[in-house]
């Protein structure tokens, strides 16, 4: 009778656990490094009347990069939402932004978002550059996160990461991105 009450014990136990577990498995795997993306389109800037936000980014250029860059350098990052921060060229030429070993910091406004949790970087010229990681400061929030590059830019295409919640994913992009662990915050 006693090993009959544990073996239905146990059965139970498994069927109860069975669905995390197919959860879990089921899981996508996070890859950290950034990908590229031909066919990424900025969205169109909303001109609708609201809250404008302002974000602090620092990006760090590699010590394995050139001297420095005359490339254009666009960023664009954003919310599981799309309210999307476009930054069409960060740097001026004659700033000595992007020199080996340096880290820039520039202040960008655009739409109040959700959590950032995309973010691209796009290079066009001939110089070449390689960023090692970029930071972005949200106004909510005193930490960062940082997306890690540390290999050349891809000329002409936007090139980064997307860990925004699939539609089968929680709907809260900020616990989404804790649990999978990236980007990091400080």
């Amino acid at each position: 009778m006693a090993k009959s009450v544990s073996i239905s014990l146990l059965l139970r136990l498994f069927l109860l656990s069975l669905p995390a577990f197919l959860a879990f498995c089921a899981a996508e795997a996070l890859d950290p490094r950034p990908r590229e993306l031909p066919s990424f389109m900025v969205q169109e800037i909303k001109k609708e009347v609201g809250w404008s936000c302002s974000y602090t980014v620092k990006i760090k250029t590699s010590c394995s990069s050139g001297r420095y860059t005359r490339d254009w350098i666009s960023l664009v990052f954003g919310d599981a939402y799309r309210n999307e921060i476009y930054a069409p060229r960060l740097d001026d030429p004659s700033s000595g932004a992007f020199e080996r070993c340096s880290t820039d910091t520039f202040k960008i406004d655009g739409p109040c978002g959700y959590g950032v949790c995309y973010l691209y970087l796009r290079r066009d010229g001939w110089d070449g550059w390689t960023p090692e990681w970029v930071k972005i400061y949200e106004p909510s929030d005193r930490r960062a996160l940082t997306f890690y590059y540390g290999s050349p830019l891809p000329n002409g295409i936007w090139y980064g990461f997307n860990y925004c919640p699939t539609a089968s994913s929680s709907s809260d992009p900020t616990k989404q991105i804790q649990s999978k662990g990236m980007p990091e915050t400080e």
